[in-house]
């Protein structure tokens, strides 16, 4: 609330140094002693003598009770040093004097009780403001809007909402600031910016990264994550891709410039830092049009790695800004997102979920408390952002309240807060979050992709695929060195993953979460990927058929052409194509059956082109199950389909 403070300095030093201009030639006092004393106080108050210009005014007060204009002023000087409770009271007690010579009077007296969460006075009193024909235009709108709070406050703390946020504890918190805390997917690894205590003679903030890892059910002890990121100048509010391999954070502008190496465009810029193995790569600038010569900060990256929000003061107010990455790699012109999130107030920590369709963001332009709230908005099936949600009291507050950010399965989240029992000044807490306010429920794939034959560890690219719209959602890689990877998957839909690296037969595997919208757990799979040689092969687990059927559904298809990629990528490899059953029905049926399914995924490679002098195929029925046939689980995976090099 320090912004809100200085505001209504501001306002009711204005407002009281015109009346003062106004009533100077007739106060309302007919008393000789009562005036001199109110020009004296008037003279010290015009050199900010403030003890000496309270002394005069309550000497003013003292000579006529019933002088309007000391009582005033009282109300200005003790609002001023922040006495919230006297200048209330001497400006009801003009109020009680004259209710109607200054009518912004009672739009002082809301200001304050509004500041001091006192919502039901301060409602009354801005409407009894808004009451007076004089008011309008702008004073008007801010009365309204401030009234409007008000009445959102004194609901919301009639009902409030679930919230028993807990520290996070000493390993992460200490005596010195925490706060813009990200997460990975698998809540295993905390990134989050702290203040230091500076020691250099630069006068600007010195923030830098820590980071801690989630072992044996506790956070572990933070540690500076280090060189390149880390400066002697200031980087801070981060964002990790959900695997923890893409670091995007600001850094500011210094007496030094941005940082060792680093170039910018405007006063704070977007940086961007891969990681290799366990170290970080030298960030680089993530350019224009992303940046520009204006403020970008508080960055938010998608799950899928295609969109990057952030705030920027690019049109003289702090809103949210959306960039994409286009075919090419490269990021397209921001855009603002529109007035159902943006307002003419403060917009800032913006954070997208990994469900990509949850955005949460602070604001003082939607109503809520006071100050900064959090609020949510979620994203239509065109596209559209539907109106914002303020999450309620006792998670918002009058205070600013930000630096959200949500885990995948949309149960955990963590905020920083300045609490009495914290460690020190801004501390990092969780909470579990209300359903009501949750977004979608996200799991995850990780494992390591690895040489099926060396066991060495691979950089291998992955592509998920929704078999519902035939987008690809995901595009990613494993790590280079440890080959460790991760991918986002949410609940309710039906994926297909494939993982390709030159001179590997390609990996496919099949996630079908429909009508799974809370309670899937994380998928931990590590990846072989085989050599192509002579008696390799691959299940094509995307490759469908109706019961008894052997025409290929048209998901199907989607794989097939990974299929065809990869016998145009290996112009000399001939494959086999084989189909499988399980033993449900005569041995002959299965036999029929599967060599039907195998012909026509022949059948279709040739219709696009793949030579047939590559291709032979064979049914094989029942005869070399790959699991039991006495489950349901066991049956549907002996029925398969799959590819083998031949030659």
């Amino acid at each position: 609330m320090k912004i809100k403070k200085i505001k209504y300095i501001i306002i009711s030093f204005f407002l009281v140094s015109a009346f003062i201009n106004l009533s100077a030639q007739e106060l309302s006092t007919k008393s000789k002693k009562a005036r001199k004393a109110y020009e004296s106080g008037v003279e010290s108050l015009r050199l900010n003598d403030y003890p000496q210009a309270e002394k005069q005014f309550l000497k003013a007060t003292d000579e006529d009770p019933g002088f309007y204009e000391a009582y005033m002023l009282l109300g200005d000087i003790y609002e001023q040093i922040e006495k919230d409770s006297l200048a209330v009271f001497f400006y009801t007690e003009a109020v009680a004097i004259d209710s109607s010579r200054f009518p912004a009077i009672f739009s002082l007296i809301a200001n304050i009780e509004y500041k001091n969460c006192k919502y039901a006075n301060a409602a009354k009193h801005y409407r009894s403001y808004l009451n007076f024909p004089t008011t309008h235009g702008t004073n008007q709108v801010k009365a309204e809007k401030y009234l409007a709070n008000c009445e959102f406050a004194i609901e919301a703390m009639k009902n409030p909402v679930p919230f028993s946020p807990v520290n996070l504890g000493p390993n992460v918190n200490s005596e010195l600031n925490e706060y813009f805390p990200c997460l990975t997917a698998d809540n295993q690894t905390l990134l989050f910016t702290r203040l230091l205590k500076n020691t250099r003679s630069y006068t600007g903030k010195q923030e830098d990264f820590y980071l801690s890892y989630f072992v044996n059910d506790e956070w572990q002890q933070s540690f500076d994550i280090g060189k390149p990121i880390n400066t002697y100048l200031n980087e801070g509010a981060p964002t990790l891709s959900v695997d923890g391999n893409i670091l995007i954070f600001t850094a500011c502008e210094g007496i030094d410039g941005y940082g060792p190496g680093r170039n910018g465009y405007g006063r704070c810029d977007l940086f961007v830092s891969k990681k290799s193995g366990d170290n970080w790569l030298t960030p680089y600038n993530i350019g224009q049009p992303v940046n520009s010569r204006y403020w970008e900060s508080q960055p938010s990256f998608s799950s899928d790695g295609r969109t990057l929000y952030f705030i920027s003061n690019r049109h003289n107010n702090y809103d949210i800004w959306v960039s994409s990455v286009d075919n090419n790699g490269e990021w397209n012109e921001p855009r603002k997102l529109g007035n159902q999130i943006n307002t003419e107030g403060y917009e800032g920590s913006v954070f997208i979920h990994p469900d990509n369709s949850t955005l949460y963001f602070s604001s003082d332009g939607h109503t809520g408390m006071g100050g900064l709230d959090i609020f949510v908005s979620r994203k239509d099936s065109t596209g559209n952002w539907g109106k914002p949600v303020n999450l309620g009291y006792p998670i918002n507050s009058s205070k600013d309240d930000n630096s959200i950010l949500i885990s995948a399965n949309g149960e955990l989240a963590m905020f920083a807060s300045d609490r009495e029992e914290g460690y020190g000044g801004l501390d990092i807490y969780a909470f579990e979050l209300y359903e009501e306010v949750r977004p979608q429920h996200v799991t995850y794939l990780k494992g390591t992709v690895f040489d099926s034959e060396s066991n060495k560890k691979l950089e291998a690219h992955f592509e998920l695929t929704n078999l519902k719209t035939g987008k690809i959602e995901i595009e990613s890689f494993s790590n280079k060195i440890s080959g460790e990877f991760l991918v986002c998957l949410t609940t309710n839909n039906d994926y297909a993953l494939n993982v390709f690296r030159d001179g590997y037969l390609f990996y496919s595997e099949n996630f079908n979460l429909t009508g799974k919208n809370t309670t899937t757990k994380p998928f931990l799979k590590d990846i072989p990927l085989k050599p192509i040689k002579i008696g390799a092969k691959v299940v094509l687990k995307n490759i469908f058929f109706d019961t008894d059927k052997y025409e290929l559904k048209v998901a199907s298809k989607l794989e097939l052409q990974k299929l065809i990629d990869f016998l145009n990528n290996n112009p000399d490899i001939k494959i086999e194509i084989g189909g499988f059953t399980d033993n449900v029905g005569t041995p002959e049926y299965n036999h029929k059956l599967s060599e039907n399914r195998a012909k026509t995924v022949y059948d279709y490679l040739i219709t696009k082109n793949i030579d047939p002098n590559r291709l032979t195929y064979k049914g094989y029925g029942e005869s070399q199950p790959v699991d039991t046939n006495e489950t349901e689980n066991g049956r549907a995976n002996n029925r398969r389909t799959e590819f083998k090099v031949v030659e």
